[in-house]
Order: C-alpha cells, then sequence, then structure tokens
C-alpha cells in the first residue's frame, strides 16, 4: 500500500481596515479574477474586492457615491493609462482600483484598501 502524503496550505486575502488585517475570504481561488465580490466589514459598510487577470489585488468601498447603491463589485473591470479602473454598472463612472479615485469626476472619491494574501 503507498500512502501520499498531502500538503495543505491555507491561504486568505485580508483587507488592512482600520489599523488591522481583516481576513475577507478563506480562498482566493473563489474570487474569479476579472470580477469583483462584496466583503461585510466590521462596521457595516462594505468593500468590493478584485484581481485582475494579472493576479493583482484590490479593493474599494463598495458604495457608489453617485447613486448610494452597494454596486461597484459588480462592476466592469478595464484600464486606462495603465491604471486599473471599475465602472459602476448603474451610471458607468469609473473608479481607479488603487486610489478609489473617480475618474470621471475629480471631486468625488471612495476608499482603496490594501490586500494581501496571507498564509
Amino acid at each position: 500500500m503507498t500512502i501520499l502524503a498531502v500538503e495543505t496550505t491555507t491561504a486568505y486575502v485580508q483587507l488592512y481596515v482600520d489599523g488591522d488585517w481583516l481576513p475577507v475570504c478563506d480562498d482566493p481561488a473563489r474570487i474569479t479574477p476579472g470580477r469583483g465580490v462584496a466583503v461585510l466589514l466590521p462596521d457595516g459598510s462594505q468593500a468590493a474586492v478584485f484581481q485582475d487577470r494579472t493576479g493583482r489585488w484590490y479593493a474599494i468601498d463598495n458604495r457608489d457615491p453617485f447613486t448610494g447603491a452597494a454596486v461597484l463589485s459588480r462592476g466592469l473591470m478595464g484600464s486606462s493609462d495603465g491604471s486599473a479602473f471599475v465602472a459602476s454598472p448603474l451610471l458607468k463612472q469609473r473608479f481607479d482600483l488603487t486610489t478609489g479615485r473617480c475618474l470621471d469626476d475629480e471631486g468625488v472619491s471612495v476608499r482603496a484598501y490594501a490586500v494581501r494574501v496571507a498564509t
């Protein structure tokens, strides 16, 4: 009889929120590259977490500041001048995924979070 040893490694997607790393997903493979997911934060707000097709992670507030709806996780990812953005599914404003700045209205932004995958 042959016994195979299986090594398991658990990885977590974490956001840096209010001075602490908060685990938001227990398996990074569950987040499809190019699509966002909404996560509930301890204060009751939501963040939108994205992984682009190159494997880079991003997170911004999920609330669209133009409509008040929590929908940015459902937006379409793209890039402009080398910067990744998500376009709101409602009014189509684009938000830079690194800074949270609205690319279509300089006076508007959403919070951006640091993201890491840790084991």
